[in-house]
C-alpha cells in the first residue's frame, strides 16, 4: 500500500491510498473505494486486526484496490473546504480516475465500493451516460434511500451526528478500532451536508440512470436508514440496473469496514465483482447488423 495523489481538474488534488497486486502482474479490474461523510480514504484499510484492510485483501486477489479522499477532504480539503455537490464531486472523480488510468493498468475497468456518503457519488457515476463501458457495477453499504431519524438528528457541518447511530453496539467492533479510528475522522464538508437531506428525493431520478449492476449492503445494526420491506421496495424500484441485490450483514454496525464484520464484508462484496465480471464473460455475443 502507498500513498497516491490524483488531478481531479479545474486545480483539484486528491490525496488517497492505493494497493496493487504483486510485481508483474495486470489487475483484474480497479476497485475504488469511496469513504463516507466525516471519514477519509483509511476507512477502508483498518489496521484494528489482520484481515481487515480492503486494500489488503482486493490486492492479494488480484486487484489494484484505489480508495481517494473525496472532494473536500484530504489534500483538497484546503482548495475546497465547503467541499462540493453531488455534480461537482462526480465531475472531480471522474478527472481523478482518468488520471489514474492514464498511469496505470486498470484490467476490465472500475468498480465502485462505497459506503454512506460516498455510495451516493458511486450512484451519480453510474448515472453518467458515458461512464458505463468502464464502469463493471456498485457495491454500496450503509445507504438507503428512506431516513430513520429525523433531520435534524442528520450528521451535517459542526454537527457529527449521534457516536451510536454511526457505529452501533459496541461488541462489533475491536476495542482498539475506535482509538484507531480517531486518526480517520474529518469535517464534513458544508455543501455535502446540505445535500444530504435532499438525498430522498434526489435518489429516484438518478437510480433511473444507473445501467450496471448494483448490490446494496445493511449492516444487522444499522441506525440511520430505514431497511424495512417498504423502505426497499421505495429504494429498488427506480433503477434500471440490469442486476440488483440486498444483502443484510449480520454482527455489523453501519461502519462495516472497521468492525468484526470487515473481512465478511469485502469477501461478499468482492464475489459481486467477481459474479460481474463472469457475466461480462459468459455473455453470448452480440448479433451483427444485418445478421
Amino acid at each position: 500500500m502507498r500513498n497516491v495523489t490524483l488531478d481531479g481538474g479545474a486545480g483539484v488534488r486528491l490525496s488517497g491510498l492505493v494497493a496493487e497486486p504483486a510485481a508483474g502482474r495486470v489487475p483484474r479490474a480497479v476497485v475504488v473505494a469511496l469513504h463516507g461523510s466525516g471519514m477519509r480514504a483509511g476507512y477502508f484499510d483498518s489496521r484494528a486486526r489482520p484481515g481487515m484492510s480492503l486494500l489488503d485483501l482486493g490486492s492479494r486477489l488480484g486487484y489494484t484496490v484505489l480508495a481517494p479522499d473525496r472532494p473536500g477532504y484530504g489534500d483538497s480539503a484546503a482548495a475546497l473546504p465547503e467541499g462540493q455537490d453531488l455534480a461537482g464531486q462526480t465531475a472531480t472523480l471522474r478527472s481523478a480516475l482518468a488520471d489514474f488510468a492514464g498511469r496505470q493498468p486498470v484490467g476490465a475497468g472500475f468498480f465502485l465500493l462505497a459506503h454512506s456518503a460516498g455510495g451516493r457519488l458511486a450512484l451519480s457515476a453510474a448515472a453518467e451516460k458515458d461512464w458505463p463501458a468502464r464502469l463493471i457495477g456498485l457495491d454500496i453499504s450503509g445507504l438507503g434511500s428512506a431516513f430513520a431519524v429525523e433531520p435534524d438528528q442528520l450528521p451535517g457541518a459542526g454537527r457529527p451526528g449521534a457516536w451510536r447511530r454511526h457505529w452501533g453496539a459496541l461488541r462489533l467492533y475491536p476495542p482498539v478500532a475506535f482509538r484507531l479510528g480517531q486518526r480517520l475522522v474529518a469535517p464534513v464538508p458544508a455543501v455535502e451536508a446540505g445535500e444530504s437531506l435532499l438525498w430522498p428525493g434526489t435518489y429516484p431520478e438518478l437510480a433511473a440512470r444507473v445501467r450496471v449492476p448494483v448490490r446494496f449492503t445493511f449492516a444487522e445494526d444499522e441506525q440511520w436508514w430505514r431497511t424495512d420491506e417498504e423502505a426497499l421496495g421505495s429504494l429498488l424500484a427506480p433503477l434500471a440496473a440490469p442486476r440488483v441485490v440486498v444483502d443484510r450483514q449480520p454482527d455489523a454496525g453501519h461502519n462495516i469496514s472497521l468492525g468484526w464484520a470487515a473481512r465478511t464484508y469485502h469477501l461478499r462484496a468482492l464475489a459481486f465483482l467477481e459474479e460481474c465480471l463472469l457475466a461480462r464473460e459468459a455473455a453470448p455475443p452480440r448479433r451483427r447488423q444485418g445478421t
